[in-house]
């Protein structure tokens, strides 16, 4: 092995050890809640509560049920050595006010420029930068969700999953598109393991349109793989506060956010604040959002979301798409839902 390669080798060691892969940013999941600015925990009344807050079942639909996907590539441009990730997300759950039901798949591959003195290199391009350290994750999350209510303005939720998940590492050459080298990422084998989990929330309803709400992800922080593959899903906590539209024909709900927690990411710390708000018209048939984001943490920045729903008879199709530069949260999204 040459002195190069081993370089290489004991830097993909350090980029894997070093920063945790974002496996479940809250941001990942949910149009309708992307589309307004990631300012989705006090308003969580569709199936996507079972990602965003548990405690949300409550105040949903009598019957509700999303299929969502999403694609996020951060930043929106990558260099070609990185560093970038490429987030592959889909979910379906399906909520009553009493249980919910749930499951998401998230490939998540990062990658980041390794030199060959063995150290991996800063953000910003450098001279030095011979090879690219890869790291992939593939998570399968099962769970089943419900809530209790403790008088008539305070609602706690929790959701028990079972999640699967693996990971990989690998160091390559810097040739072609960052995407590219992201999607050979996701074509990497990975040892599975199965690990129990749990989610919990809350949600205060201060008047019958104001309400807030607090969520947790990973209390138990379970941890997958070992060695240099090793990977820790890490307690992440956020706040919320939203007032709430109630009109027949149409609706203003607005909404913020605010993470408790930072995470650590390929791209830098990440804690975000953000707002956004979501319109219903021409009798809720339909819907238009807006909202923004800010970093808080690392390098900072700043992202702008855009989403939209059409539909009728409690049948939609919602999208979203964000841009700015808060490189972790460019990407779009796509769902359909119903909701009685």
């Amino acid at each position: 092995m040459t002195t190069v390669v081993r370089g290489l080798m004991a830097a993909v060691v350090v980029v894997v050890c070093a920063s945790p892969a974002a496996a479940q940013m809250w941001e990942l999941v949910g149009t309708r809640a992307q589309g307004m600015g990631g300012a989705f925990v006090a308003v969580a009344d569709d199936a996507t509560a079972t990602w965003w807050n548990p405690a949300g079942l409550a105040s949903g639909a009598t019957l509700s049920l999303v299929w969502d996907m999403a694609d996020n590539l951060a930043p929106s441009h990558p260099r070609p050595e990185g560093p970038a990730s490429l987030g592959d997300t889909m979910g379906f759950a399906l909520t009553t006010p009493a249980l919910g039901l749930s499951y998401y798949r998230l490939r998540i591959s990062e990658m980041q420029p390794l030199s060959s003195n063995g150290a991996g290199t800063s953000v910003r391009q450098e001279e030095g930068a011979t090879g690219i350290g890869l790291r992939t994750l593939a998570l399968h999350q099962f769970g089943a969700t419900a809530g209790q209510s403790l008088g008539g303005n305070v609602v706690l939720g929790s959701t028990l999953k079972l999640i699967r998940a693996g990971t990989a590492v690998a160091v390559t050459p810097v040739t072609g598109s960052a995407r590219d080298s992201l999607e050979h990422a996701g074509d990497l084998e990975l040892p599975m393991e199965t690990q129990v989990a749990l989610d919990v929330g809350a949600m205060v309803m201060l008047s019958q349109q104001i309400r807030v709400g607090v969520s947790v992800k990973h209390l138990r922080e379970p941890e997958f793989g070992e060695g240099e593959t090793a990977i820790k899903l890490e307690r992440q906590a956020r706040a919320g506060v939203a007032v709430m539209g109630a009109g027949k024909s149409a609706s203003l709900t607005t909404a913020a956010d605010f993470d408790i927690t930072t995470l650590d990411t390929v791209l830098g710390d990440v804690r975000h604040i953000g707002a956004g708000a979501e319109a219903w018209l021409l009798n809720r048939l339909v819907g238009v959002r807006g909202g923004f984001s800010v970093n808080t943490a690392g390098e900072g920045g700043t992202a702008w979301s855009i989403g939209g729903s059409a539909g009728m008879r409690g049948f939609f199709f919602d999208g979203f798409m964000t841009l700015g530069s808060d490189a972790s949260r460019d990407g779009w999204g796509i769902s359909a839902r119903m909701s009685f």
